[in-house]
């Protein structure tokens, strides 16, 4: 298949756009039906008034479809999964536009979940696959913010079209999203497929040609790419010393450690969802008081604040670490919920408003840190081999944590009120020794220089005896490729 001719930068570009597109479509999604659902509109009245477990369907769906990248996205591709991610969107579309009844509008929510979960599992082993470790961490950061992007088109489109009457108020925000699907769909098509995953699966010339592409070389012969090339086939032999691959190796520990790997996958997603993050709406009129239309102006600002804030790591995640970001992001979440809890505990109007300047501050220490590192942090902690079941089982964990706390928070709410922000900050509290102890910092390393992350072992696989958590030195890597080259010399 015929691929763009860029090269070095402008490839790398290239791919970063492909792979924010997939994440606006998949902030789009998330947010056009929390516009629509719960408010008294032509959606509620063509469909009965249905309630938020109409939401809560796109993460069912989410996780099936990150289930099902867990077996088959290795052999398909990232690219591939990625294509295929934007043709079920269309799919799902097609059938949530065109809904007459319940049922049809459930089955196209599901649709549509499973499309997103392809693109969620695929997307940041594609883009950390294609860049550079001095870099990485800004460009998967940047998908990130690019999905807050979605949901605020999605949530001015759904409050603007809320004027107009008719089920275009509807059908028009949720077909729009075909839009950004095709965009992603022919950008898919003329990219070229990661490298580390043509090499891999023994298509190593032409994984070699992509090298020379994304190093700017105009031969496959230049000493950089016959240097990475010999890194990744190094990394993928120490790997796979065992043979081909087998399910038990997630369970994995020794040097390469998979298991602690897994686990950090699926646990830095937890926190995420456990940070207390929620539609602003529900919480500005059910624990604040406020009526439904200021809720959603105020949930539409908060959106706003949390777009601006989602910036930040890109200027700080390559320069201060991922630990860094993760232990302020959850200090500064659980001091805005003990504020906030203060606050609202008197149940007066102007400590309500206190309580709303909180949210918004809560917004920003989301953004700086739980909202891009969960989405970053699998994809590089996770060894070439594993790499795409270690990033589908976070996004798997990710959307079932959705699902949950989607569920249990309004009925929290409502029984306890402004208490469910206490049990937030505590969670949150927790979370900044967790990271500290147990999370390598992975800042500036290579893929290849992540597989001796954990040769400390001990019970924090190094992490606590090493300063600021850096369990392992840039291109160590190096180091293998010359012992390798040695004992080939000998042979």
């Amino acid at each position: 298949m015929w691929t763009v001719p860029l090269r070095g930068k402008y490839l790398v570009w290239a791919i970063t756009a492909c792979c924010c597109q997939g994440f606006l479509l998949l902030g789009y999604d998330q947010g056009v039906m929390s516009g629509i659902i719960g408010a008294n509109n032509q959606f509620g009245q063509d469909f009965g008034e249905p309630d938020p477990t109409t939401q809560g369907l796109i993460d069912i769906g989410c996780a099936f479809g990150s289930l099902i990248v867990f077996f088959f996205g290795e052999s398909i591709g990232r690219k591939r999964m990625i294509m295929y991610g934007a043709i079920t969107m269309l799919v799902g579309t097609a059938i949530l536009t065109s809904s007459t009844t319940r049922a049809q509008l459930y089955v196209g929510r599901i649709v549509t979940g499973i499309g997103n979960g392809f693109n969620s599992s695929s997307i940041p082993v594609y883009q950390s696959e294609t860049c550079g470790g001095h870099i990485r961490g800004t460009l998967v950061c940047l998908n990130s913010t690019i999905t807050i992007v979605g949901l605020v088109i999605a949530y001015w489109l759904d409050y603007g079209l809320s004027f107009v009457d008719g089920p275009v108020q509807w059908r028009l925000p949720i077909g729009f999203q075909a839009f950004f699907a095709l965009c992603l769909l022919f950008q898919g098509m003329v990219l070229p497929d990661s490298p580390r995953w043509l090499i891999a699966h023994g298509r190593a010339e032409e994984g070699a040609r992509v090298l020379a592409q994304l190093e700017d070389r105009d031969s496959v012969d230049h000493p950089d790419v016959i240097e990475k090339l010999k890194e990744i086939e190094v990394s993928l032999a120490q790997e796979s010393a065992g043979g081909p691959f087998q399910y038990k190796e997630l369970l994995q520990g020794g040097p390469l450690g998979n298991f602690r790997r897994i686990c950090l996958c699926a646990g830095v997603n937890i926190m995420q969802q456990f940070t207390g993050s929620y539609l602003a709406p529900v919480v500005y009129q059910n624990t604040m008081g406020l009526s439904r239309d200021l809720s959603l102006i105020l949930g539409g600002c908060t959106a706003i604040t949390y777009m601006f804030a989602s910036f930040i790591p890109l200027w700080t995640v390559d320069r201060y670490g991922r630990r860094v970001l993760l232990m302020t992001s959850a200090t500064g979440l659980s001091l805005c919920f003990i504020l906030a809890a203060i606050l609202l505990s008197t149940g007066s109007t102007p400590a309500a408003y206190g309580a709303t300047a909180m949210v918004f501050i809560f917004q920003i220490f989301l953004g700086i840190g739980f909202l891009p590192i969960p989405w970053l942090y699998p994809a590089e902690i996770s060894t070439t081999r594993i790499r795409a079941r270690g990033s589908s089982i976070s996004s798997l964990v990710n959307w079932l944590c959705v699902f949950t706390v989607v569920q249990i928070t309004p009925p929290a709410i409502a029984n306890i009120s402004w208490r469910v922000f206490i049990i937030f900050a505590v969670f949150n509290a927790i979370w900044v020794p967790i990271v500290y102890l147990f999370f390598p910092e992975t800042k500036g390393l290579e893929l290849e220089d992540v597989d001796h992350i954990f040769e400390k072992g001990g019970i924090t696989g190094g992490v606590w005896e090493s300063k600021g958590g850096r369990t392992v030195q840039r291109r160590r890597i190096v180091e293998d490729v010359h012992e390798a080259r040695e004992k080939e010399d000998k042979v």
